[in-house]
């Protein structure tokens, strides 16, 4: 990840952590409903690890379905 763009994987981590948690689900629960480890859902919400390279578009479609908002919501301000 280039380090001009970390501060923007952050603040992307702590929106996905706040609908999560919104909508009443674990890291678990929402990584069984998209396909991937909690280890994964985890290092993106907490932006702390060095092998998070970033996350596909994909995968930010795939959980704003499954946290039932639009993946617009991850970006704005």
């Amino acid at each position: 990840m280039r380090d001009e763009y970390r501060e923007k994987f952050r603040v992307l981590g702590l929106k996905i952590a706040y609908y999560r948690k919104l909508r009443g689900l674990t890291q678990e629960q929402l990584a069984e409903a998209i396909g991937r480890s909690v280890s994964f859902v985890s290092q993106i919400e907490a932006n702390n690890s060095p092998n998070v390279k970033g996350v596909s578009l994909e995968t930010l479609f795939l959980i704003s379905e499954k946290l039932n908002i639009p993946a617009s919501k991850l970006f704005e301000d």
